[in-house]
């Protein structure tokens, strides 16, 4: 692995995956399974098709079409001719079937609606990633995801090259404006964490102004938010924390600004873009 290259990451545990396969199979067979599968297929006949991109892009959730189709044939081929994580183009086969026809095309569209999707997350975050290079800020996601898909669409997020922030409300503290509004101040809502938060639990506090964060300072929390600052004000908070706490930049984040935001020297950048916009990558099945 070259220098500033990331190692792929971990697949996600297949037990973590079925149960969303499955349901979201349920909800497309629906009361009578494929009627168009059942009315024209013969119940023995043989698949063999590829996933195919039909764009430029990096994959991300093919185990979600694997499970899929095993779901429906288990004793089908599966075999991967890509990875999650790798960039590729027009024309790239990811991955080639055989199995029984009627299940192969009743899975298809679960398959690729995932596949789609994540690789969709994880290809617009490699394009955000891509403008940072050159700088140690790292792209972060949100929970501004779609429900249900968290823990997919944040591993799509990783196989973009980004990097995830909280997973829920229960494994770290942040403290964002309207708990500073209704604590009475920034100090205050940080005094009260203090006195209930784990020593195993990070905390973070949102900040809108630079006197904010020098009174967030003054508390030592591990990160501070800095929400919707203009490039002179994160410059000016960079200088102020002086590298005492790490610094999230977020707030008017798109791909045109993402590169100065970067430059400012804030360490991480968090984008909900990633998971609420990322458009469809156009992957098709292709009979062979």
């Amino acid at each position: 692995m070259g220098a500033g290259e990331r190692a792929a990451p971990a697949p996600l545990p297949d037990l973590t995956l079925d149960p969303i396969i499955r349901a979201a199979l349920a909800e497309d067979l629906g009361r009578a399974g494929d009627i168009t599968a059942q009315a024209c297929i013969p119940p023995d006949a043989r698949l063999t098709a590829a996933y195919v991109a039909r764009g430029q892009g990096v994959v991300a959730g093919l185990a979600c079409a694997r499970l899929a189709l095993h779901a429906l044939d288990p004793q089908a081929t599966f075999t991967l001719k890509a990875a999650d994580g790798d960039a590729v183009g027009p024309g790239r086969v990811l991955a080639i079937i055989d199995a029984n026809a009627r299940a192969a095309l009743s899975a298809e569209r679960v398959g690729l609606n995932l596949l789609g999707r994540l690789s969709g997350v994880a290809t617009l975050t490699a394009s955000y990633v891509a403008r940072t290079k050159g700088t140690h800020a790292r792209i972060i996601d949100t929970r501004k995801t779609t429900p249900l898909l968290r823990s997919l669409e944040k591993y799509a997020v990783r196989c973009g090259g980004g990097a995830n922030h909280r997973f829920g409300l229960d494994d770290a503290i942040l403290i964002k404006d309207n708990h500073v509004a209704a604590c009475g101040g920034v100090g205050a809502a940080l005094q009260r964490v203090r006195e209930h938060a784990g020593h195993m639990v990070k905390i973070e506090v949102e900040v809108d102004s630079l006197a904010q964060l020098a009174e967030a300072l003054e508390h030592r929390p591990d990160v501070i938010m800095l929400d919707n600052f203009t490039l002179d004000d994160l410059k000016s908070a960079v200088a102020l924390a002086a590298g005492r706490v790490t610094l999230e930049a977020s707030g008017g984040v798109n791909l045109d600004t993402v590169a100065a935001i970067a430059r400012t020297g804030v360490d991480y950048i968090s984008v909900g873009a990633l998971t609420h916009s990322a458009p469809n990558f156009d992957i098709g099945l292709d009979a062979i």
